[in-house]
């Protein structure tokens, strides 16, 4: 643009008509006009004159602020009957606000929030131990599993297990999924599958149970102190469950050299044996319509030979990764503790 401005008043000094000069440079002549006009006013700063940039503004920065609070504020904070903005509700909003009206289309007001890094997204949930202890049983657990991990295991309840349709993927024919019935009447009660976990060796094992109780726990632990019949010290986490650290279970781990490690109240997320039954769920129970707890507990038993055999299968270690981003809120985030801050 410059060059041809400048070439635009050369051709106007040496005497070129417009109409010849419009068409040397391929532009009408009332742009050549404009020009020739505007050199005889500003001289050489015609040149590279400094344009407006499109149409004024209609939303100041100020209001930008105002739709960006008022977008991740609570409508019910806002006197508004509802628990979320759709783009509809919120512009609908600004525009009869008493306070500052603001007019703006649901296409620019997606734009604005998209600007300022808001989209619409589903709420989460994070657990919170409010256990005095929280501190020193979650450090105990991680010393136990960085450096005893050949000795150190996991137990934990699995349910509870009622027998009915569970959905879950399937390959398929376009639009003709697999099928599962309603149940109405579940007359086959529930289980909890008991379950152990070997971190050193990668192993599971567990037998399904009508109900939880110290003794099936104490026969679980049992299990674990025969997988190491050396009487080495063997750790042992568990969660707070108070079929879990019965008197009866306490005398027989201390004289047996097993320490329980106890997860924190209200932070059983925080038992390694917990992304274990991401696989057990999506590979057993979903997709499944068992008649029955004895053929579910063969099911049970089948996959976890399958399992052992398998313990490195890219299926079951990105189901126990989906299954710890579950349970922890946020992946990457050990023991669900806040990030440290780059320094």
């Amino acid at each position: 643009m410059r060059v041809r401005r400048a070439l635009i008043i050369m051709a106007s000094a040496s005497g070129t008509p417009v109409t010849a000069i419009a068409r040397l440079v391929a532009a009408h002549e009332d742009t050549v006009r404009d020009v020739i006009h505007a050199f005889n006013e500003k001289g050489l700063a015609s040149l590279d004159p400094r344009w407006a940039g499109g149409r004024p503004r209609l939303i100041s920065d100020e209001e930008r602020g105002f739709i960006i609070a008022t977008a991740t504020a609570r409508p019910v904070a806002l006197g508004q009957p509802f628990t979320h903005w759709s783009l509809r509700k919120l512009a609908h909003y600004l525009a009869h606000n008493r306070g500052r009206r603001i007019t703006i289309g649901r296409e620019r007001l997606r734009q604005i929030l998209h600007e300022h890094g808001i989209s619409f997204q589903r709420t989460r949930t994070w657990k919170e131990s409010q256990d005095p202890d929280k501190d020193t049983k979650l450090d105990r657990i991680e010393h136990v599993t960085r450096d005893f991990l050949d000795r150190c295991f996991a137990f934990d309840q699995f349910g509870p297990l009622s027998i009915r349709p569970c959905h879950g993927s399937s390959w398929a024919r376009h639009n003709k999924p697999a099928r599962l019935p309603a149940t109405y009447h579940r007359t086959h009660g529930i289980r909890y599958f008991h379950d152990c976990y070997s971190l050193g060796d990668d192993q599971l094992w567990g037998v399904t149970r009508r109900r939880k109780g110290g003794d099936h726990s104490l026969a679980a632990l049992k299990s674990i102190r025969a997988a190491r019949p050396d009487g080495a010290p063997i750790y042992v986490i568990m969660d707070n469950l108070s079929a879990n650290k019965t008197p009866a279970i306490r005398t027989w781990a201390a004289r047996n050299r097993v320490e329980l490690c106890l997860t924190p109240t209200s932070a059983s997320w925080a038992n390694p044996i917990e992304a274990q039954f991401g696989p057990l769920r999506n590979f057993v129970m979903a997709g499944s319509h068992h008649p029955n707890h004895t053929v579910l507990a063969r099911k049970l038993q089948d996959y976890l030979r399958w399992r052992n055999a398998n313990a490195r299968h890219p299926d079951i270690l990105a189901a126990q990764r989906r299954e710890r981003a579950r349970v922890r809120s946020e992946r990457r985030q050990r023991w669900g503790r806040p990030r440290p801050q780059a320094a």
